[in-house]
């Protein structure tokens, strides 16, 4: 997948698995789907859940904030 640079960009839910419900972006700018909740990873700057739960979403900018960017799907 490209880079986006449009320092707000988030990957679209329509392109999420069918049951991945949860989205977050770690601090190097990857976005992650999750089919579980995932959880702050101490130190490392990146978002931990089972890798069998995590699917790459997307690459965009380092994100400084990324521990604030966890996102639920609205069903």
């Amino acid at each position: 997948m490209p880079q986006h640079d449009t320092p707000h960009w988030e990957p679209d839910w329509s392109q999420a698995p069918e049951g991945w419900d949860w989205l977050a972006q770690d601090e190097d700018g990857r976005w992650y789907w999750y089919r579980t909740q995932p959880q702050v990873g101490v130190g490392g700057g990146v978002w931990r859940s089972n890798s069998r739960n995590q699917q790459y979403a997307g690459q965009g900018l380092p994100n400084p904030a990324w521990d604030a960017s966890l996102r639920h799907r609205q069903q």
